[in-house]
């Protein structure tokens, strides 16, 4: 259940669209232009939900202005804005950029673990070292996950993960799950013993682990989730989530629906800022795992950040999705009232 400002109401989501036949074509920026929630080429599902659930009420996201590039020059000069150490795990994706830049933005202090971290360079410029800090590790060796890395750190974002279907981002041994030729067992990577490994290392004084999870992943076994979990990702990524609630840390986890919108390539700083989710900016929240649209990378990542403060979120798992009109944009207040209406 969700609900929204104006109080307006929304029909509730096909079903995402299942036509694996022709490869996922990456979009270019600009970073408009979303594909509306439901083409004609889902029709098929229309009727299947329809009906299932009362209409989805839902709060709508604004516009957020993007700062120029002297203002970003101001903000390195600036008081930090809290006393917040934020480690950001992931932070070369496509939510990850997003997260990182928008804290940033904020004066937040930040810390990117990476497995490359030239890339923060590439993506956020030269920053002081007072409000970003770049260490080089990966989740899926725990050797890697030195307790230095974890110093001072008050909260967590993890925006790990893999596709769900073969693609170039499987290069490495970056699959949902890898087969092992000299074994009869697979060694779950990324969406599991990532994030297990993560979260074992981490301090207890830790205020809040916010996790990037997806819509379905309580649905594996069931159509059209299993197709979705052919390769295991939907599975996965629920073991990591009942890893994290088990592991006794304060934690939110954020459910996306299909992700749109860019980054889709690696961008600097004032082009991450610039990023906009087009017409669709409207938040619609839901817990039950009963969502099945498409989330903005935008928006999702707005929602990690807006998690960390809020009080009541903390050992919550919510389903996020996008859809046209104006919305809470950076406004912790409208947040609030978001996540407190999902779970009413």
């Amino acid at each position: 259940m969700a609900t929204k400002l104006s109080f307006s109401f929304i029909p509730e989501f096909p079903l995402p669209p299942l036509n694996f036949q022709k490869p996922f074509r990456t979009q270019k920026p600009p970073l408009v232009g979303l594909p509306p929630p439901c083409s004609s080429s889902e029709n098929q599902f229309r009727k299947g939900c329809r009906g299932r659930s009362p209409p989805i009420r839902a709060i709508n996201q604004q516009v957020v202005q993007s700062p120029s590039s002297d203002s970003i020059r101001e903000s390195k000069s600036s008081p930090l804005a809290s006393s917040k150490l934020v480690l950001v795990v992931g932070g070369s994706g496509g939510v990850g950029q997003l997260v990182a830049a928008s804290l940033l933005d904020r004066n937040v202090k930040l810390r990117l673990l990476l497995r490359d971290p030239e890339k923060a360079n590439t993506l956020f410029g030269e920053q002081d070292e007072d409000l970003l800090q770049v260490r080089k590790g990966d989740t899926r060796n725990p050797e890697d996950l030195d307790p230095s890395i974890f110093e001072g750190v008050t909260h967590v974002i993890c925006c790990t993960g893999t596709t769900a279907f073969p693609s170039r981002r499987w290069d490495g041994d970056n699959t949902p799950e890898r087969q092992s030729a000299l074994s009869d067992y697979a060694l779950v990577i990324v969406d599991w013993e990532g994030v297990r490994n993560l979260i074992s290392a981490l301090p207890r004084s830790v205020k809040r682990v916010v996790l990037v999870s997806s819509i379905g992943v309580t649905k594996f076994n069931e159509l059209p989730w299993s197709i979705m979990n052919l390769f295991g990702v939907l599975k996965y990524k629920k073991q990591g989530e009942d890893f994290l609630r088990d592991s006794g840390l304060p934690f939110t986890i954020i459910r996306a629906g299909r992700l749109t919108d860019g980054p889709y390539t690696s961008y600097d700083l004032n082009t991450l800022l610039k990023a906009t989710a087009g017409q669709r900016r409207g938040v619609i929240l839901g817990q039950g795992d009963k969502l099945v649209g498409e989330a903005s990378r935008i928006v999702v990542a707005e929602a990690c950040i807006q998690a960390l403060d809020i009080d009541f979120t903390e050992g919550q798992a919510y389903e996020i999705n996008s859809v046209e009109g104006e919305g809470p944009g950076n406004d912790p207040q409208k947040w609030s009232e978001l996540f407190k209406a999902a779970q009413t």
